[in-house]
C-alpha cells in the first residue's frame, strides 16, 4: 500500500477541533478551532523548512532572533525569547556555528559571558528562510481577503488584550 502524502494524513487525522460537539461552549469550540488551524499551518512551516531548506522550525527561530539584534544575544537572553532551555538554545547554536551560520562572541559589557550573533552567511541564509517562510503564511491565508485578515487580527488582538488583564489582575 502507497504511503499518505502529507495532504492526506492532514485532512484525515483528526485534530484538535474534532474533539468539540455542539454541546461544548461556544469559547471551547472556537478555541479547538483556533488550535487546529494553528497547528496546520504549523505542520506546513515545518515540512517547508524540511524541503526547501534542510532546516527545522526552531532553527528558523533561532536565526529570526539574531537577525532582529545584529549585536547578538546572550544564550540565556536566546533562550527567554524562543521560550525554551538553555541546553535546547546550545544544541541549536552548536549545529548552526559547526555550519558556518552564526559566530559566538565576547560580550563587551561582560568579558564572562558570550553572545550569538548571525554571520554574513548565516544572515543571507535567514533572509532566504524568511523571505519563503512569508510567501508560505500569505498563501495559508489566502481564503481570506484583505477585510477577513483586519477582521480577524481586530477580534484576536481584542481577545489577546482580554486574556493578559485577566492574568495581570491575578497576580
Amino acid at each position: 500500500m502507497a504511503k499518505p502524502t502529507a495532504l492526506a494524513r492532514l485532512t484525515a487525522e483528526p485534530d484538535a477541533e474534532t474533539r468539540a460537539t455542539s454541546d461544548h461552549h461556544d469559547a471551547l469550540r472556537l478555541w479547538l478551532r483556533m488550535l487546529a488551524t494553528t497547528n496546520l499551518v504549523e505542520a506546513r512551516v515545518r515540512r517547508l523548512l524540511q524541503d526547501k531548506f534542510a532546516t527545522t522550525l526552531p532553527r528558523f527561530d533561532l536565526m529570526a532572533q539574531l537577525e532582529r539584534v545584529p549585536d547578538g544575544l546572550k544564550m540565556g537572553e536566546l533562550s527567554r525569547r524562543m521560550m525554551v532551555t538553555g541546553g535546547n538554545v546550545t544544541g541549536i547554536t552548536d549545529l548552526l556555528e559547526r555550519e558556518g551560520l552564526v559566530a559566538r562572541i565576547g560580550d563587551p559589557d561582560d568579558r564572562r559571558a558570550l553572545r550569538v550573533r548571525l554571520t554574513v552567511a548565516g544572515r543571507r541564509s535567514f533572509r532566504a528562510m524568511a523571505a519563503a517562510h512569508e510567501r508560505w503564511i500569505v498563501e495559508a491565508f489566502a481564503a481570506l481577503d484583505r477585510d477577513d485578515l483586519g477582521r480577524l487580527a481586530d477580534l484576536l488582538g481584542k481577545l489577546k488584550t482580554h486574556i493578559r488583564r485577566a492574568e495581570e489582575s491575578t497576580i
